[in-house]
């Protein structure tokens, strides 16, 4: 029979450390956390390698004593519940701390090398305690300013099991950096700074404004485009910033939102702003927000998991209702502000100035110019290459209309039939042999530009591109630019090209010849967004094909737009060739046929 033995104590929390400690990532968290409910007014991080090689997190708080420290690295030893409430049964339902389990430290200790300073405020001296991998290494006294320095190095160094585990260190950094960013900005009161392998990533003051600091920390276009949100319901209040539907993203990462001040993922909350945003935006694009929830604390339990990302509600209709209400009040309240930009042809026809008269032709016999002056005569030799490129291959149906020159009679040689008019200026009616076919544009040329695309990949050399006559500067995180730049040489094989510009951008220098009426900047935050949507489970090549989809739709024909019979003619014979034209990039139908005895069943005639 088996004899049950006790666990020896650095085992014990070695164990613990896996519920606590997953990465880098999760280390910081703990560590940063127990610098804000020290009091302090200015936080500085420090890492190197992701945090692989090290972390440290120095505050100005309140500091600890000797005997305090030694405490401090004890399982289940905590300052976070107040001593008059330590033996009563839902101490834990009241606690108002970012940390109240006395695990994280000792965990941490456990599984690597941990040296902690600390000097209480008003004491002579500060004192430093050395601990490796659950050992005591050494301590004595130290010299530092009030307040504490907690410094971890070689994370899972002698647990190999959990060290290969561990990903690169740049992907250890965006974790790491997505941490500070959602506690800074939790605690707008609070001065933060954080530096990667010497370099300063982040630097916020204290005392800023909740929308100046979140407009900091997630994108300063932001500001601009966004509501703020105030609503209160008895006890329980829901402040934030919310993007306005026009500012999204192809990813929910920028959706921030905190319970009574503590950075949490939870799914009633992420299912309450994906139904307020339901019928404003697109199945495949998301909401830029930070939502800050204020609830009575015995409302809310924050006891469900370790890492204390998750909370349960004593009432989720409730809270559903609030997030729900607050931001369609927010929004439709609002001052109507679009982020898109206007057409750029409307803006032209609309700003057009009145242009001296051309010269008679008279004035061009005998000189380079055999017709009189164009705005296009001013475009390059290599731009007029590019543009016949596109008209005969990449643009829009307009181009290819030579195709549908001549009228449609044969509806068998036709499966799409022949186009009869526009509904809505978005979808295509036409009439085929055997009933009525209705074609969404919009999804169909998606699908269209996005074979071109792939088609032009597959070939020899690089795909088409158009430069920029003045290359363009695309502001971004740090770890987005880093996942560019990881596949810029891919990329650049499509039309794309980027180049790192410092540490928070990227220079476009062309873009493929399908796309070169687009936006850049939209285009290269949305290869961003696919690329880390796709995370790092996928080849280059296949994060490559999806991200092609964004490219295309940023080159199709946009729904709204009045098109000629012969353009939609063109539309409707280059989808009877295209592979897999009958699906969008999204999956989602291009057509729908309705034959004529569904139509005939319409009416009562069968």
């Amino acid at each position: 029979m088996p004899i049950i033995r006790r666990l020896p104590e650095t085992l014990i929390n070695r164990i613990a450390a896996g519920e606590v400690v997953e990465r880098p990532a999760s280390a910081l968290k703990e560590l940063v956390e127990n610098a804000v409910d020290a009091g302090s007014a200015h936080i500085h991080i420090r890492l190197s390698e992701g945090g692989l090689a090290m972390i440290e997190v120095s505050d100005d708080g309140c500091g600890m004593a000797p005997q305090e420290i030694e405490l401090a690295l004890e399982r289940h030893a905590t300052s976070k519940l107040p001593e008059s409430l330590v033996g009563e049964a839902g101490a834990i339902e009241l606690v108002e701390t970012l940390g109240f389990r006395g695990e994280a430290l000792p965990s941490i200790a456990s599984v690597a090398r941990v040296t902690i300073e600390s000097r209480a405020r008003g004491a002579a001296e500060g004192w430093k305690r050395v601990v490796d991998n659950g050992a005591l290494v050494s301590e004595g006294p130290a010299a530092l300013p009030a307040g504490t320095r907690v410094r971890v190095e070689h994370l899972f160094e002698k647990i190999p099991a959990r060290r290969k585990f561990l990903r690169s260190p740049r992907s250890e950094w965006a974790a790491a950096s997505d941490v500070v960013r959602r506690l800074a900005m939790a605690r707008p009161d609070v001065g933060f700074t954080l530096e990667h392998d010497g370099r300063r990533a982040l630097h916020v003051q204290a005392g800023d404004t909740l929308e100046s600091r979140v407009a900091q920390l997630v994108a300063r276009e932001l500001a601009g485009n966004s509501v703020t949100v105030d609503l209160v319901r008895g006890d329980y209040q829901l402040t934030g910033v919310a993007g306005l539907p026009t500012f999204n993203r192809g990813v929910a990462d920028h959706q921030y939102l905190f319970v009574n001040g503590r950075p949490v993922k939870d799914r009633l909350l992420i299912g309450a702003v994906r139904g307020a945003y339901a019928d404003m935006l697109a199945r495949d694009r998301h909401a830029v927000l930070a939502l800050f929830l204020q609830v009575p604390a015995s409302e809310v339990d924050v006891n469900v998991h370790p890492a204390k990302s998750e909370v349960r509600f004593r009432d989720p209709a409730l809270v559903r209702g609030m997030v729900v209400s607050g931001l369609r009040h927010a929004l439709s309240t609002g001052d109507q502000r679009s982020a898109q930009a206007p057409q750029a042809s409307a803006m032209a026809a609309w700003q057009a100035e009145p242009i001296a008269p051309p010269l008679p032709p008279s004035t061009y016999q005998g000189s380079m110019f055999q017709q009189p002056w164009r705005p296009e005569a001013r475009v390059s030799d290599a731009g007029q290459a590019w543009r016949g490129y596109e008209q005969a291959l990449m643009a829009p149906p307009s181009a290819r209309a030579e195709i549908a020159a001549e009228p449609v009679v044969d509806g068998a040689a036709h499966p799409l039939g022949v186009a009869r008019g526009q509904i809505s200026n978005t979808y295509i009616v036409a009439e085929a042999e055997d009933g009525l076919v209705i074609i969404d544009q919009h999804a169909a040329h998606e699908r269209l530009v996005l074979e071109r695309l792939r088609a032009a990949g597959a070939g020899q050399g690089a795909a088409p591109a158009q430069a920029l006559l003045i290359p363009e500067v695309v502001e971004l995180e740090e770890v987005a630019c880093d996942r560019l730049e990881e596949a810029s040489a891919k990329l650049g094989e499509f039309g794309l090209a980027l180049e790192r510009f410092g540490p928070n951008a990227m220079l476009v220098r062309s873009v493929p010849a399908a796309l070169a009426k687009g936006d850049p900047a939209r285009l290269v935050a949305d290869v961003a967004d696919d690329l880390a949507h796709h995370g790092d489970a996928l080849l280059l090549g296949e994060k490559l094909d999806l991200v092609l989809a964004t490219m295309a739709c940023h080159g199709s024909v946009r729904a709204g737009r009045v098109l000629s019979v012969a353009e939609m003619n063109a539309l409707l014979r280059e989808m009877e060739v295209t592979p897999r034209s009958g699906q969008c990039n999204h999956g989602r139908p291009t057509w729908v046929k309705l034959a004529h005895g569904d139509i005939e069943k319409l009416f009562g005639r069968k």
